[in-house]
């Protein structure tokens, strides 16, 4: 150790280690504390002494005081938040009388009759179908009706799956769901990151108009798009192959590749538009932390692990709870526009049988059952998750 090392110098170089261990900021991500690291304990006399004297134990001593104080302030800092959130989400209006009551409902009318839309529409288009459902326990008759239909119990549940094309189709959705989930989901996240990294505002604003263009075309104009870019004969792709003297491929006649093209597709046309709520979040982080992250001597990538990622962490989770939720929904326009019978063994899933099974072949109550398995599976992963979830992060949905 050098012994005309200044205390300047002695501190940049262990907050640097900190950063570089991941124990310092990585950890105990809030400004002030930084704040009263420098200012307090610089002052102090005996760090001082300590600092100076270049001994070894003195150094250690100053660093375990230094991430003692910080656990200490943010001990404090998490009691007072607490000490404000939890009545705010417990807080519940007691009246005395009903007059109270009724003069509290009159002093926020308006927000009472905005909800109103809101509530009918949730009656009408997702709570009153649900009645509809009682249709999977019977040999449902469009002519005899809902009450005139005959009850087969468990009957079209047994079928399904005694039905082997059925399993091969579930496979297909739960293989191309977990495929969606590994690529599909991290990609906003990442491309956000990286929008976030440019500083030239004008060439980060034509970047995000560019990625978020895709999300407003239909199904049916990417399918076209992409059944042109893979065309045998004039598409990019197979001109592209052709130039290493590879023989064409046919893409879209092949089981083989079905299933990277609809991951791939659903990629370049969602992914700019994922990453607009990743975005806001990035936006919301404290600056002031960025700001204690380059005095501690914190590379672009430190901050981004160390700040960035756990700042968005909830947004994260909450969104991947509702993508599980949907695991098995993976939609049928995204799929359909690009089935053929020549790759439909790896590309159909349940909604695109749902639909040829349950309007073109009419059998409702069949695939009114197909479709309530797959409600509760769905239910069924978002309770596991947030479960999951509130354990290992303490976030979730509810």
């Amino acid at each position: 150790m050098k012994s005309d090392e200044s205390d300047e110098s002695i501190m940049k170089r262990y907050s640097v280690n900190g950063w570089r261990e991941g124990n310092c900021l990585g950890k105990f991500t809030a400004a002030f504390e930084i704040e009263l690291l420098y200012r307090q304990f610089r002052k102090s006399n005996l760090i001082s002494r300590a600092l100076k004297r270049q001994s070894l134990t003195g150094i250690l001593w100053h660093r375990i005081t230094i991430l003692r104080f910080i656990e200490l302030r943010i001990a404090e800092r998490e009691e007072l938040m607490a000490a404000k959130i939890k009545p705010s989400d417990q807080m519940m209006y007691q009246f005395a009388t009903s007059g109270q009551k009724r003069a509290f409902i009159r002093k926020y009318w308006a927000l009472y009759a905005i909800s109103v839309p809101g509530i009918v529409y949730f009656l009408i288009f997702k709570y009153i179908p649900l009645f509809g459902s009682v249709i999977a326990f019977q040999n449902y008759n469009i002519f005899k009706g809902i009450m005139g239909s005959p009850w087969v119990g468990l009957d079209n549940f047994r079928r399904m799956f005694q039905y082997t094309e059925f399993m091969t189709i579930l496979k297909n959705t739960i293989l191309i769901g977990m495929y969606d989930l590994l690529f599909a989901f991290p990609f906003p996240i990442v491309l956000a990151l990286l929008l976030n990294e440019l500083r030239v505002m004008a060439y980060k604003r034509i970047v995000q108009t560019v990625v978020y263009m895709p999300h407003f075309l239909s199904w049916v104009i990417v399918g076209g798009i992409v059944v042109g870019v893979l065309s045998p004969s004039t598409g990019v792709v197979n001109k592209i192959i052709a130039m290493f003297g590879i023989e064409p491929i046919y893409f879209m006649g092949e089981n083989s590749y079905i299933r990277p093209i609809l991951i791939g597709s659903g990629i370049w046309k969602d992914s700019g538009w994922g990453t607009i709520i990743y975005l806001a979040a990035i936006a919301g982080i404290n600056p002031e932390l960025y700001e204690a992250g380059q005095i501690d001597g914190a590379s672009r990538w430190r901050q981004t692990v160390s700040i960035t990622i756990p700042s968005i962490m909830p947004t994260i989770v909450i969104l991947l709870l509702l993508h599980i939720g949907n695991f098995l929904d993976f939609g049928f326009e995204r799929v359909y526009v690009f089935l053929n019978p020549l790759n439909s063994e790896n590309g159909e899933i349940i909604d695109t049988y749902v639909y040829r099974a349950g309007l073109v072949d009419r059998q409702y109550s069949y695939t009114t059952a197909i479709g309530l398995f797959k409600s509760v599976v769905g239910l069924a992963l978002i309770v596991v998750g947030n479960g999951f979830s509130k354990k290992m992060t303490g976030e979730g949905l509810y």
